[in-house]
C-alpha cells in the first residue's frame, strides 16, 4: 500500500548496508538496522493502541531509538507530535489535553508526574530515556522487523508541531505528507545534498529544524548523519573532520569562533554551513567567512510552513538577508492592513504560499481563518521587505513593531545600529509603556566579553545615524538575552522584565 512519506524516505534505508547514524562513540548505525528499528517500534505503537490518524506524543531524549519513533509515525500511519523536553507536566497537559492522543511516551523521571495527566486524557503512557531504554523499548524489543505500512496519501496528516506560544496558547500546526516531502525534496536539490553527504546534526528532534528539515533532508539524499545529543564544542570539533555539512542555530557558530581550536583547517573538509531558526547577525556572517573561508548559508522557514526562503548554493550569500523563495513557493510583502502587495523596498506583512504551507491549526478553526487567507497565502506575522533581485531581508516579529508617539519602528533597524557599535556583542530593541508617547523604544545591550561599551558614543552613533523617534529613550545592560531552545530572542519576557521603566 502507498504512503508517501514512508515510501520517498524510509523505505529506500532497505538493505542499506552503510552507516545512517553515527553516534558520538563511533558506533554506526546502518540504513537497514535503522529501518528494523523503526518496524519494531510500529509494530510496538499498533499493539499499544496506536491506529491510522491517531496522534503519538513524544518527550524523551534526542536518541536513535526516539528518531525511530518518527518513522514508526509515519508507517504506522499515526500523527506524529514531538514535545521539547525542557516542557513541564503542567505544560504538557497542555498539549495532551489538546492533541488528545492514543499514547504519550516520555523519560521514566517524568512517568509519575505524567501519570495522571495521561489518564486524564485517555492516553497510554510509555517510557523511554535518553539510553534508548524504557517500556516502549521493551515492548519493541520483542516485534517483527517488517511491517507493512499503512496506506497514507499526500493530503494526509503526518505530523503536529506546536508553535512556541510567546502570545497567547500554543497552536498545533498539521503538516501533511505532501508539506514535509515537498519541502525536502526541494532542499535536496537547492542544497546539493546526496548520499557521500554527512550531516553534523547536534539539533533537537522536537523542532521542524532538526526533525523535518535536517532529518527529512537527509533521509531523501541518501546521506549520512552524526547523530549527536546536542551541541558540545568538544565534541563538534572532534568529528567535524568526519562531516561534509552542519546546520546550526546562530548561537553553535558563534560558539565555534569562540574557541581557537575552530580554525581555517578545522572546517577544511565542509562543504556546507547553514543557519537558521534565529537571526544570524552580520557580524558573525562576516567574522565566519574571515576565520574558514566558508559563507554560512541563511535561510527562513516557520513551524507552519518549514522552509520558505534559502541564501543560494551556488551563488551570493548576502548577510543579513534570508535570500529568494524556495523553488514553488510563493513569497509577497503586503501591507498588514489592507493585504495589498507592496513593491521591492517596503516593509510588510510576510506571506507565503506552495505546498509546504500547513493545514490549518488543530481545533482551532477560527485562528486558522485568521492567518490563512482563502486563497492559500498564510500570514507570518513576519515583517520583511524585498531587495529589487529578490533577496528577502526579515525586520522582524509584526508583535514586536514599536509604535511610539503615532510613528512605526521597526526594531532590526535600531539593533543594526546598536550591533555596530564598539563593544556591543548584540542587542534587543523592545517597546515600553511611556505616558507621553504610549509606547518608548527601550534598548537592551550585550556587551563584548571584557567589553565596557560606550553608552555616550552609542547615543551619539545612534543620533546621527536615526530620526529621533526611532532613538531609544534609553538602554539597559544584561549579561545575555533569554533565548529559547533554538536561539531565538524572547522579547516578551524582556518587555515583562522593563514594562514600568518609564511608568515607575
Amino acid at each position: 500500500m502507498a504512503n508517501t512519506l514512508y515510501d520517498a524516505l524510509f523505505a529506500p534505508l532497505s538493505g542499506r548496508r552503510t552507516p545512517f547514524l553515527i553516534l558520538p562513540d563511533g558506533r554506526a548505525i546502518t540504513g537497514d538496522a535503522f529501518l528494523r528499528m523503526v518496524h519494531r517500534a510500529a509494530h510496538a505503537m499498533r499493539a499499544a493502541g496506536v491506529g491510522v490518524g491517531d496522534r503519538v506524543t513524544v518527550q524523551a531524549a534526542k536518541t536513535p531509538e526516539a528518531l525511530a519513533l518518527y518513522g514508526a509515525a509515519v508507517a504506522a500511519g499515526a500523527v506524529f507530535l514531538p514535545l521539547n523536553t525542557a516542557y513541564t507536566p503542567a505544560e504538557v497537559d497542555y498539549f495532551v489535553g489538546n492533541a488528545t492522543p492514543k499514547l504519550l511516551i516520555a523519560d521514566p523521571a517524568q512517568a509519575e508526574a505524567l501519570a495522571p495527566i495521561a489518564a486524564a486524557h485517555g492516553a497510554r503512557l510509555m517510557t523511554l530515556d535518553a539510553t534508548g531504554k524504557g517500556s516502549f523499548a521493551d515492548l519493541a524489543e520483542g516485534q517483527p522487523d517488517a511491517f507493512t505500512p499503512a496506506e497514507r496519501g499526500p493530503g494526509d496528516l503526518a505530523g503536529l508541531l506546536y508553535t512556541s506560544g510567546t502570545t497567547g496558547r500554543s497552536k498545533g500546526a498539521m503538516m501533511s505528507h505532501r508539506n514535509l516531502l515537498s519541502n525536502a525534496e526541494v532542499l535536496v536539490d537547492l542544497w546539493r545534498f546526496t548520499r557521500d553527504d554527512v550531516l553534523l546534526h547536534a539539533l533537537p528532534i522536537f523542532h521542524t529544524h532538526g526533525l523535518f528539515v535536517a532529518t527529512n533532508t537527509l533521509l531523501l539524499g541518501g546521506g549520512a548523519m552524526i547523530f549527536l545529543p546536542g551541541f558540545d564544542l568538544d565534541t563538534v570539533l572532534r568529528l567535524m573532520p568526519q562531516a561534509t555539512a552542519m546546520m546550526g542555530v546562530p548561537t553553535f557558530y558563534t560558539r565555534l569562533l569562540d574557541d581557537a581550536r575552530f580554525t581555517r583547517d578545522a572546517a577544511a573538509g565542509m562543504r556546507l554551513f547553514i543557519s537558521g531558526s534565529a537571526p544570524l547577525l552580520a557580524e558573525t556572517h562576516n567574522a565566519f567567512a574571515a576565520r574558514t573561508g566558508h559563507r554560512i548559508l541563511e535561510r527562513y522557514g516557520m513551524t507552519e510552513t518549514n522552509m520558505i526562503t534559502s541564501n543560494p548554493h551556488d551563488g551570493d550569500r548576502r548577510a543579513g538577508t534570508v535570500g529568494a523563495p524556495l523553488p514553488g513557493v510563493e513569497v509577497k510583502v503586503t501591507d498588514p492592513a489592507t493585504g495589498a502587495a507592496l513593491p521591492a523596498g517596503e516593509v510588510g506583512m510576510v506571506e507565503v504560499r506552495g505546498p509546504n504551507v500547513f493545514q490549518g491549526y488543530w481545533q482551532m478553526p477560527e485562528k486558522t481563518k485568521e492567518e490563512l487567507r482563502p486563497d492559500g497565502f498564510f500570514i507570518t506575522g513576519d515583517l520583511g521587505r524585498f531587495s529589487e533581485d529578490g533577496y528577502l531581508t526579515i525586520v522582524g516579529r509584526q508583535k514586536d513593531l514599536v509604535i511610539t508617539g503615532g510613528f512605526n519602528v521597526y526594531p532590526k533597524e535600531v539593533e543594526l545600529v546598536l550591533d555596530d557599535q564598539p563593544g556591543v556583542l548584540e542587542s534587543a530593541v523592545i517597546g515600553v509603556p511611556h505616558p507621553d508617547f504610549g509606547e518608548a523604544v527601550l534598548a537592551v545591550i550585550v556587551p563584548e566579553k571584557g567589553a565596557a561599551p560606550d553608552l555616550a558614543a552609542i547615543d551619539a552613533a545612534l543620533r546621527a545615524t536615526l530620526a529621533r523617534f526611532k532613538q531609544p529613550k534609553a538602554i539597559e545592560l544584561v549579561p545575555a538575552l533569554p533565548r529559547n531552545t533554538m536561539g531565538k530572542v524572547q522579547k516578551n519576557e524582556l518587555r515583562a522584565r522593563y514594562a514600568a521603566r518609564f511608568t515607575g
